[in-house]
């Protein structure tokens, strides 16, 4: 074999650099790209986040609001003037707290002017060659942001963590001039996601979402594979109570109940057969030491006292008590749930016309006031049950702090 038969070092180094070249390009192109479960699960996201954003945006401009199931596609930076051939309205919120990641929301630029119009107390008749101004552009900047705002309430259910995003900034997002273009986030490949949506009979246009594959994939990771270290937390205190039982259980036949009673150990003083009976109510005390079995008894004696106090979720109060509260129930009470307050100069008041937008004290997604004859009973969350407002109770006020809104 001659020296001819052999590589040089020269070309030895160009093969070595062809590899690692293809493999860094052959790693990019999976993450530019999403596999079947993660469009699945991103779809899913945006199912259940805009479902709420629906809601909020039905509740503000009073009209019924359908948002369709997504579909998820990929698109290239160099293919957004394709993809936008004319003006569009976009919107960007950033995610400051639960994730990192922009997100921007594409609507139609008359889609938009119908918002408006309808944020401004109009019918949502629009002509096509109207253009926005700055009102319409807070209009429409402030029903994004209740939309955004009330996805991210949903996305903190989601994901079990608190999610807030920075208050949207609206541009027009004109590819063809360049516009607007900048605003989007910095990458070249985008995760859309379209909605069909439907605001009365005045819009049945998309809705898109564009978002960085990275914070896709960011989404999907949390949301499928959730935190190892919290699964591992969970998962290590099981194998304990197996060995408890295994030193406590001698005879054959406690093998049967081991399994029962290793899942419910802190309730099962309180399951008792049914020829034992057991009083009412019991004051909280401590499991005993060693293992319980199903129809066990406990050692101890506890002294158990009556409910002094009528119990309206049993049976167990006096019949006059029943009557004497009969009397009551036919009584009308005027239920009021307020929105918000808020302060104005006589001078404001008279300057007020058809389409002055009213700031409250309130949040956005903060919940609502429910009074019962101008007293604060309770607290809630508006909804939209066909076509009328409703509310949701979400917590009684307690007695101590209906008395400070009394001061």
């Amino acid at each position: 074999m001659t020296s001819k038969d052999y590589l040089s070092q020269e070309e030895i180094d160009a093969l070595l650099r062809q590899a690692n070249e293809a493999e860094p390009a052959s790693k990019d192109a999976q993450e530019e790209t999403l596999d079947p479960v993660e469009e699945d699960a991103i779809g899913e996201i945006g199912n259940i986040t805009f479902g709420s954003a629906a809601t909020a945006l039905s509740q503000l401009l009073g009209k019924k609001v359908d948002i369709t199931t997504p579909k998820v596609s990929i698109i290239r930076r160099e293919d957004l003037e394709t993809e936008f051939p004319r003006p569009h309205v976009a919107v960007h919120v950033q995610y400051v707290e639960g994730f990192q990641g922009i997100n921007s929301l594409v609507i139609k630029t008359k889609d938009a002017r119908i918002i408006a119009d309808l944020m401004l107390g109009g019918e949502g008749e629009v002509k096509d060659e109207e253009e926005l101004n700055e009102i319409h552009v807070s209009a429409v900047q402030e029903a994004m942001n209740q939309m955004m705002g009330s996805s991210a309430t949903s996305m903190s259910t989601i994901f079990n963590r608190l999610v807030n995003i920075s208050p949207p900034s609206v541009n027009i997002l004109d590819v063809m001039k360049g516009d607007g273009v900048s605003s989007l986030p910095p990458v070249n490949v985008f995760v859309k996601i379209s909605f069909r949506l439907t605001i009365g009979d005045l819009i049945d246009s998309t809705i898109m979402q564009l978002l960085p594959v990275p914070f896709v994939k960011e989404l999907v990771r949390n949301l499928i594979g959730g935190d190892p270290s919290a699964q591992s937390s969970q998962a290590a205190p099981e194998p304990a109570p197996t060995a408890s039982q295994e030193q406590s259980h001698a005879e054959p036949q406690a093998a049967s109940h081991q399994g029962y009673a290793q899942e419910q150990p802190p309730q099962q003083p309180y399951m008792q057969p049914p020829q034992q009976q057991q009083p009412y109510m019991q004051p909280p005390v401590a499991p005993p030491s060693g293992p319980q079995t199903y129809g066990s008894v406990p050692t101890r004696g506890v002294n158990v006292q009556p409910v002094q106090f009528p119990n309206f979720g049993g049976a167990s109060y006096v019949q006059a008590d029943d009557t004497n509260l009969n009397l009551l129930l036919d009584i009308p009470l005027k239920v009021t749930v307020e929105l918000g307050r808020t302060s104005k100069q006589i001078k404001e008041i008279l300057e007020l016309s058809q389409g002055s937008v009213i700031e409250l004290d309130k949040l956005a997604g903060e919940p609502v006031d429910i009074l019962v004859n101008n007293k604060l009973i309770a607290k809630g969350e508006v909804v939209v049950i066909d076509e009328n407002f409703g509310v949701r109770v979400t917590e009684i006020v307690s007695q101590w702090d209906r008395i400070q809104k009394l001061q």
